[in-house]
């Protein structure tokens, strides 16, 4: 909700007329700015209002999480042909399974963290997976965004509730080696048929690690943008940032989040639809950039027409 208001507040109303849309599980809805609601006709995505039939050239996809960073909400506006500004539905399924992405990732030759992963009703060897994985660790959904389902576990003890909560999400887990580095972000969009690849972010928060409290709250988190890091490591995260953006057909934009560790870097998860509220990293590296939030939004809905 204040990403999708975010966007409506700075998209050039001199080129575009925006309407915020909620969708709910069965509920979907325009909000308007008196705080009226009037349904949308989910048979082709249009709304009836006072006598009039709005029908919407193009879809601002701001959703974090399913159904519109799954690709769920792709795959409706691909059979209405509706252009939308996020990655396309083979990819955003792909991103949000943090499994299947990581294998993916994996086949580039890149870093991920060593990992297993779980069905509901399989058993779990905890003492095996502690063995090999070591303390701490991460449980988490393998599909979820914004850290919902994540647990950082520190002690045995601790295990079996965090698996718990991560089903509670879905029905795959990750159980994941806790990476000890540098958290660092790095942020790309298209313009018409340029790359721009932003500063990059490091995240420095006083949780125990990038949770959702973290990621949405005031003085949770430091965010150093540019992250003062030395140019080589910043031109191969880049470089690298602007490889999977291609080889992976990302469109929009995108954010790739990475750990830098005594070893290397790895890869920590792509965000096909990263957040745009106040406190979300985007906006922060566009700023620096020199961008504003005007131009970042508005370009990005120029995509769609040309």
């Amino acid at each position: 909700m204040a990403s999708g208001k975010i966007a409506c507040q700075h998209i050039d109303r001199q080129k575009y007329t925006p309407w915020l849309i909620v969708i709910e599980k069965q509920n979907w809805y325009h909000l308007s700015e008196s705080g009226e609601k009037f349904p949308v006709n989910k048979s082709n995505f249009s709304l009836a209002m006072k006598g009039q039939t709005i029908r919407f050239d193009g879809v601002f996809n701001a959703i974090h999480g399913t159904p519109g960073e799954d690709g769920k909400l792709q795959g409706y506006f691909d059979l209405l042909n509706i252009p939308y500004t996020s990655c396309g539905v083979d990819i955003s399924a792909l991103s949000f399974n943090k499994f299947l992405c990581n294998r993916f990732i994996r086949s580039f030759g890149i870093q991920v963290a060593a990992s297993f992963s779980f069905l509901r009703g399989e058993t779990i060897d905890k003492e095996k997976v502690i063995r090999e994985l070591g303390l701490p660790l991460f449980i988490k959904p393998s599909a979820s965004g914004s850290s919902v389902g994540v647990s950082k576990v520190n002690r045995p003890e601790d295990f079996e509730p965090a698996v718990e909560e991560a089903f509670r999400t879905d029905r795959r887990i990750l159980i994941e080696e806790a990476l000890l580095g540098r958290e660092l972000a790095c942020g790309l969009m298209k313009k018409g048929n340029e790359l721009l690849v932003f500063p990059i972010t490091e995240i420095i928060t006083q949780s125990d690690f990038f949770d959702y409290e973290a990621k949405y709250s005031d003085g949770k988190t430091r965010e150093i943008t540019p992250a003062p890091l030395p140019e080589e490591t910043e031109t191969d995260i880049k470089t690298l940032s602007a490889m999977l953006y291609r080889q992976m057909d990302c469109n929009g934009f995108v954010r790739f989040d990475y750990i830098l560790t005594e070893t290397g870097l790895y890869f920590l998860e792509l965000n096909s639809i990263p957040g745009m509220s106040e406190h979300s990293l985007i906006p922060q590296q566009a700023e620096a950039f020199g961008l504003t939030l005007k131009e970042l939004f508005t370009w990005t809905v120029d995509n769609l027409f040309l």
